[in-house]
């Protein structure tokens, strides 16, 4: 009687794990679609605020778009890296995914471009000699999450969104040289880029004088004046009104003299 009582228990042992492992499955499997959701409503979401900065013209708009823009890009990158690291766990990868300690942002980095490749360059001493697996790129079509973990009990990472252009995410990749990560984004067309991100682009047009051929070149010096002063500080302010002053005196003596 007492087998039979151990038996029984021993079945419904196993019954119970094999129904708790379904279930695990089962979650997983919605968090990463719960995750991928997330995702691509912010990416609508920062394609919008993108859109707005680009056509808004007030100063304060624009830097209230820019911070709102900056929390998306930062959301964004954090749910791609969770979305990644399930996947590694949901397909049996036991390789440490956890991100231990605190992290660094890399804001400086190098880029240059080929016919086919846009390449960035991170300059991290001794990252050569950290093991593959913790080093890591996230592509999609318009950003890069660069994370390099436990580098001198530190992490680093650079997180690059709204690219120019588009690339190819299956034809990019990361390269390990000495004190060097070199990430290789493919270009979808051969076309040179003029700068590396939209943002980047849309700020050096707004800092572009406009031009116009037919235009007096009196009446353009005149609105670059008005400019300056409208967006200057104090002492800026101060000395245009002394110069317009000193030529409008200097104006009226030539008049009189004539």
């Amino acid at each position: 009687m007492r087998v039979w009582q151990f038996s029984c228990t021993v079945q419904l042992v196993g019954c119970k794990y094999k129904l708790e492992s379904k279930n695990t499955q089962t979650c997983a499997t919605d968090a990463i679609m719960d995750l991928r959701e997330q995702i691509s409503g912010l990416e609508n979401d920062l394609k919008e605020v993108t859109r707005l900065l680009g056509l808004c013209e007030s100063k304060r708009v624009q830097d209230v778009l820019s911070q709102e823009q900056k929390k998306i890009e930062k959301e964004l990158s954090q749910k791609r890296l969770q979305t990644e690291q399930q996947a590694k766990r949901d397909s049996g990868d036991k390789g440490d995914t956890t991100v231990k300690g605190y992290t660094v942002k890399i804001n400086n980095y190098g880029w240059d471009q080929s016919d086919k490749f846009v390449k960035i360059y991170i300059t991290l001493k001794g990252v050569h000699k950290i093991t593959a697996e913790n080093i890591e790129a996230i592509f999609t079509e318009r950003s890069v999450n660069v994370l390099v973990k436990n580098l001198d009990g530190k992490n680093h990472q650079m997180m690059i969104n709204n690219l120019l252009c588009p690339i190819v995410v299956e034809e990019s990749s990361r390269k390990v040289k000495t004190d060097m990560v070199l990430v290789m984004c493919k270009k979808n067309m051969a076309k040179k880029w003029e700068c590396l991100t939209q943002v980047d682009k849309q700020t050096k047009e707004k800092d572009k004088p406009s031009y116009d051929e037919n235009a007096d070149p009196g009446e353009g010096l005149m609105s670059m004046l008005k400019k300056i002063y409208s967006e200057g500080d104090d002492e800026m302010k101060r000395t245009i009104n002394k110069a317009w002053a000193e030529s409008q005196e200097k104006k009226a003596r030539d008049d009189f003299d004539f």
